[in-house]
C-alpha cells in the first residue's frame, strides 16, 4: 500500500505530545520538507520523498532518549510502518535512514550497533545491505543536515557528536557523509545548499 505525505504527516503528526519531547517530529517535519525539495530539484517524486522523510523517525513514538541506542527505534519504526500495511520501502527507511554505506558500524557514535547479541542486529545488517535506492540516500542525507531545522551537515554532525561523544567510528562517518553530500552537489550541478537560502540563517 502506497503512502503520501499527506497521510504520512498525519501519522507524525498523531504522535505530539506523547513522548518526552516532541523534537523527533519537528526534526521529521524538517526532513520531510528537505527531501522534497531535493527530489523536485532533480525531477524525482517529490511527494514519495516527502513521505519517507516524514517516518523515517517514527519508531521513537515508543519512547527515546539520547542513550537507547539506534538499533530500537529502526526495528520499531520498520515493524510498525509494517503492521499498517504500508509497502516495504516505506518500513524500510525506517532501518536505512541510519547507516550510511550500507554499513552497520557507519555511524556518528556507537551507543549500541557494536552489540551484536541484540536479536536485531543481523536482520538490520542484511537488510541495509541491499542497495539504496535515490529516495533513500536523500533521506540518509537529509538526516544528516536537520535538526529542528535545516543547516549544513558540518554544524548537523557537530551537533550530534558534542551530544553523544565521538566514537572509533566517527572519521568513518564524517568521510562518509561529506561524500553523499558530494554525490548529491554532482548531480544537480551546483551546491545543494542553493536549494536551502535559510541555511544562511542558520549558521
Amino acid at each position: 500500500m502506497r503512502l503520501s505525505s499527506e497521510e504520512a504527516l498525519k501519522i507524525l503528526n498523531s504522535f505530539i505530545g506523547t513522548t518526552r519531547d516532541d523534537i523527533w517530529i519537528t526534526h521529521s517535519k524538517c526532513v520531510g520538507d528537505s527531501a522534497g525539495k531535493i527530489a523536485k530539484a532533480l525531477n524525482l517524486d517529490e511527494d514519495y520523498a516527502k513521505a519517507l522523510g516524514y517516518i523515517h523517525d517514527i519508531g521513537k513514538k515508543y519512547g527515546w532518549n539520547n542513550y537507547e541506542g539506534v538499533l530500537p527505534h529502526a526495528i520499531n519504526g520498520y515493524k510498525y510502518i509494517k503492521e499498517l500495511g504500508y509497502d516495504e520501502e516505506y518500513a524500510g527507511i525506517c532501518i536505512k535512514h541510519s547507516f550510511l554505506n550500507n554499513d552497520i558500524n557507519c555511524l556518528a557514535n556507537d551507543r549500541d550497533y557494536t552489540d551484536s547479541s541484540d536479536e536485531n542486529y543481523e536482520f538490520i545488517k542484511k537488510y541495509i545491505a541491499k542497495e539504496y535506492s535515490i529516495y533513500d540516500k536523500i533521506i540518509c542525507l537529509c538526516d544528516l543536515m536537520c535538526k529542528d531545522h535545516i543547516m549544513t551537515i558540518d554544524k548537523r554532525l557537530n551537533d550530534l557528536l558534542s551530544r553523544h561523544g565521538i566514537y572509533k567510528n566517527s572519521q568513518y562517518h564524517i568521510l562518509e557523509t561529506n561524500k553523499l553530500k558530494k554525490y548529491f552537489d554532482d548531480m544537480l550541478g551546483y551546491n545543494l545548499y542553493n536549494l536551502f537560502p535559510e541555511i544562511k540563517n542558520n549558521l
